[in-house]
């Protein structure tokens, strides 16, 4: 470093000047002792930083696993939890065209009351398929139905997304 009385001075072809071969290097003052090393790693620090990348692959892969396992487990209990209210909707739709069958045997004939508890039995007897059945066997019996018949399900989907966002919107309405 050039003396405090040394006036400054333009820099000129000598100051480019490639230092002679046996130069030292020695770091300026603040960065001597500010703990920086100025000698290479022996393996040019290439090792430590692949076995940080390596660890941090790892831990991402542990945490995904960790994440799609906690999903599931979620997905499983709304749809353990949906199938029990879609039982007991069920049990009540059933419950109520039954005891509605009495009423139509009085204002439309007996036969068309016959329709509604066969109606009521069929509902019933599917509440209790739902009820009988884990969330994988009922989605193996969606997958199977959607085979067999893409273009019901594809209406039957249709229609229960229709009533549900009429449930939604409904809800939405009575709050604000």
């Amino acid at each position: 470093m050039p003396d405090n009385d040394t006036p400054a001075r333009p820099a000129g072809a000598h100051d480019l000047e490639t230092p002679p071969a046996g130069a030292s290097f020695r770091p300026a003052e603040p960065l001597k002792n500010a703990g920086v090393d100025f000698e290479p790693a022996a393996d040019g620090g290439e090792a430590t930083t692949s076995g940080r990348a390596a660890e941090v692959k790892q831990l991402v892969r542990d945490n995904t696993a960790k994440l799609q396992d906690q999903a599931t487990d979620r997905a499983r209990a709304f749809a353990e939890q949906g199938k029990a209210k879609a039982g007991d909707a069920l049990g009540q739709l059933s419950k109520m065209l039954d005891d509605a069958a009495s009423q139509v045997d009085d204002k439309l004939g007996e036969q068309y009351g016959q329709y509604a508890r066969q109606a009521a039995g069929q509902v019933s007897g599917f509440a209790d398929t739902l009820a009988g059945k884990d969330v994988d066997e009922l989605a193996d019996d969606v997958r199977a139905f959607v085979r067999k018949s893409p273009a019901a399900a594809l209406g039957i989907a249709a229609a229960l997304g229709f009533a549900i966002a009429r449930v939604v919107q409904s809800g939405l309405d009575e709050r604000g």
